[in-house]
C-alpha cells in the first residue's frame, strides 16, 4: 500500500523531499476550499499544515484513511482535536522548532517598548528630531515577570539574564528543581504582578488563561508596568488594557498577537505607547525551515514505524520505545480485550498496574492500548487516540501505577475492571514475547491467547471438567488446551479452554446451565 500525505499549506520545499526520501507519496495543494479539502482529503493518510487550514469535524468526517495530522508550529487551534480524536487521528505539533524564534522576538518587543524604537524611528523618517520626547528606560536592574516558563520562557529567561535583568515566573508546572537550573525565581501571580516591571507572556490560550490579564489583574501591577504578548491573542483583554494604558498605570504594551486575526481594526491601534506586528513570531527563514522538518520527520515516523512525538492528543512514543513497547502493547491490548468480554456491566474505574521490568517502559501508550482493547469489546469505533477521551466520557475513572518489584514474573501488566456490581482483575506476562493470561481475579493459571476461548467460572465441584468436556465434544468442538485454576479447595474455579471451532449461543448457553457454573463466555482474542 502506498503512504500518501497531503501537504495544503506552504511549508519549505524540504518537508516534501523528507516524505519523498522516506518512501512516501507527497501532494502539495496550497490555497484548497474546505469543500475541495472534503473533497481529496480521504485519499490520504497524512496532512501537514500550517496556520491556513482549518482542518473541522466535517474535513475529519470524509478523512477515512487519515492517521495524523501535523501542525508546522506550536498552536493547533485550527485543529478540532476532539473530533480527530473521536476518529482515531494524531494531531501533532512542532513545539520546539520555532522556540528561539518567538523568543527572540519577544526580547526585541521589549527593548522596542522600553526606548520606544519604532516611534522614535517614525518620527526620524518624517524629518523630525524629537530627541526629548522618547525618553526611555533601562532593562538593567529590572524585573522581568514571566507568565508561563515553558520552552520559549525558559529561552526568554535566558536573554533576559543576559541582560542583566532579574526574572520571576509564574507557572504551575514548573518544578522547584527545574526553576533553579534556570535561575528563575518561582512565584504566585500576585506576586509577580507585585514586583515586575516587564511581563511577557508565554503560555497557550484556555479557559483557565483567557484574559488572564484584565481589569482585575492589571490592578495588581506596578505603576508604569510594561506588557508584551507574543504568546497568543485572548489572553489579555484589549479593552481593558487600552483603560490602563490611557490611565498611565500600564506604561506601554507590545503585541504580536490578538484576539482576532487577521487584525486589520483593533481598540489598541493608533495608541503612541502601543507595538503592534503581525504575528511575527515565528517568522524567520530559521524557524520555518525547522518546523517544516520537524514535523515532516515527526508524521513520516508516526506513518512508517508507529512512533509518536509532541502529540497533543496521545502519549508520544519514540522509536526506540516503540520496539521496546511492541510485544507489550499486543499484551496489554489482549488482557484489556479478555477483561471487557467478561464483564457484564456498567464500568466505573479502570486501573491498570506495571510491576518489574515493563514499570521502566513508557507506560502511558500501553494503558491507552489496554483501554482500546477493553472498551472495543463494548462498542465500535474504539482506537487507541480516542480510548481515553471516550472513558472520560463516560465518567469512567482511569489510573495507572508502576512498581519495579514482581514476586514470580520478570514483568506483569494487571488490569483491574471496577464495575457497578464487582471488580474483576486479569494479569499477565510475557513468555518468549508472547502473551499469557497468568491471573484471573486472584487465582493463578497459565494460559495462552488464541483467537477463540471459552471462559467459565464456576464453585470449585466434582464433575464438571468432564461435563463440560462432554457439552463440546458431542457439539464437535475440539478442545486444542485445557487451563485450570482456583483459590482454594471448594471455593471459586475458572477455567480458560482453547477451541478450535466456534460455539454457538446454544452450546453457550447449555455450558451456562451445567450446576456450580456462575458464568461463561466466549472470548475472541
Amino acid at each position: 500500500m502506498t503512504i500518501k500525505v497531503l501537504v495544503s499549506d506552504k511549508l519549505s520545499p524540504l518537508a516534501a523531499e523528507i516524505f519523498t526520501k522516506r518512501g512516501i507519496h507527497v501532494d502539495t495543494k496550497i490555497g484548497l476550499s474546505p469543500e475541495e479539502l472534503e473533497a481529496i482529503i480521504g485519499e490520504y493518510h497524512g496532512l501537514a499544515i500550517r496556520s491556513s487550514t482549518t482542518v473541522t469535524k466535517e474535513i475529519l468526517a470524509k478523512a477515512t484513511n487519515l492517521k495524523v495530522v501535523g501542525r508546522a508550529g506550536i498552536g493547533v487551534d485550527n485543529v478540532d482535536v476532539p473530533a480527530a480524536s473521536a476518529h482515531g487521528v494524531v494531531v501533532m505539533n512542532t513545539p520546539f522548532g520555532n522556540s528561539v524564534t518567538t523568543a527572540e522576538h519577544t526580547i526585541a518587543m521589549m527593548m522596542s517598548l522600553a526606548r520606544s524604537i519604532p516611534q522614535a524611528s517614525s518620527s526620524t523618517h518624517q524629518g523630525k528630531w524629537e530627541k526629548n520626547r522618547f525618553m526611555g528606560t533601562e532593562l538593567y536592574g529590572k524585573t522581568l515577570g514571566l507568565i508561563g516558563c515553558g520552552n520559549i520562557g525558559s529561552i526568554v529567561a535566558d536573554r533576559a539574564h543576559g541582560l542583566k535583568m532579574k526574572v520571576v515566573a509564574f507557572d504551575p508546572y514548573l518544578s522547584p528543581d527545574r526553576a533553579r537550573d534556570i535561575h528563575v525565581e518561582k512565584v504566585e501571580l500576585d506576586e509577580l504582578f507585585a514586583r515586575a516591571d516587564f511581563i511577557t507572556l508565554h503560555t497557550p490560550l484556555n479557559e483557565g488563561t483567557r484574559n488572564i490579564i484584565g481589569k482585575t489583574n492589571l490592578a495588581k501591577m506596578k505603576k508604569g508596568v510594561y506588557i508584551i504578548n507574543c504568546a497568543r491573542g485572548g489572553l489579555i483583554h484589549e479593552g481593558e488594557l487600552k483603560e490602563a494604558l490611557e490611565a498611565g498605570h500600564v506604561a506601554g504594551a507590545a503585541l504580536d498577537v490578538f484576539e482576532i486575526e487577521p487584525a486589520k481594526e483593533n481598540i489598541l491601534f493608533g495608541l503612541d505607547n502601543v507595538i503592534c506586528t503581525p504575528h511575527l513570531g515565528a517568522s524567520t527563514g530559521e524557524a520555518q525551515v525547522n518546523v517544516a522538518l520537524q514535523v515532516a520527520e515527526q508524521m513520516a515516523d508516526y506513518l512508517l514505524d508507529g512512533s509518536v512525538t509532541n502529540a497533543v492528543n496521545m502519549p508520544s512514543v519514540s522509536a526506540e520505545d516503540a520496539a521496546k513497547l511492541r510485544p507489550y502493547i499486543t499484551l496489554a491490548e489482549q488482557l484489556g480485550s479478555f477483561a471487557g468480554q467478561i464483564i457484564e456491566t456498567g464500568i466505573k474505574e479502570i486501573h491498570v498496574e506495571y510491576l518489574g521490568s515493563v514499570s521502566k517502559l513508557n507506560t502511558k501508550p500501553l494503558t491507552a492500548v489496554a483501554l482500546k482493547g477493553l472498551l472495543s469489546a463494548l462498542m465500535d469505533g474504539v482506537n487507541m487516540v480516542n480510548a481515553p477521551v471516550i472513558a472520560k466520557d463516560r465518567n469512567i475513572r482511569v489510573s495507572e501505577t508502576t512498581s519495579p518489584d514482581v514476586a514470580d514474573y520478570q514483568s506483569l501488566i494487571r488490569i483491574n475492571v471496577t464495575t457497578e456490581r464487582r471488580t474483576r482483575d486479569v494479569s499477565g506476562t510475557l513468555f518468549a514475547g508472547s502473551p499469557r493470561i497468568v491471573e484471573l481475579h486472584g487465582t493463578k493459571l497459565e494460559a495462552s491467547t488464541s483467537a477463540r476461548m471459552l471462559y467459565v467460572n464456576n464453585e470449585d465441584k466434582p464433575g464438571l471438567i468432564g461435563a463440560l468436556g462432554k457439552l463440546l465434544g458431542d457439539a464437535q468442538i475440539n478442545i486444542a488446551n485445557f487451563h485450570l485454576g482456583r483459590n482454594a479447595e471448594g471455593s471459586d474455579a475458572v477455567a480458560l479452554v482453547e477451541v478450535d471451532q466456534d460455539i454457538s449461543p446454544e452450546l453457550k448457553k447449555a455450558i451456562a446451565e451445567l450446576p456450580s457454573v456462575k458464568q461463561v463466555q466466549v472470548i475472541a482474542l
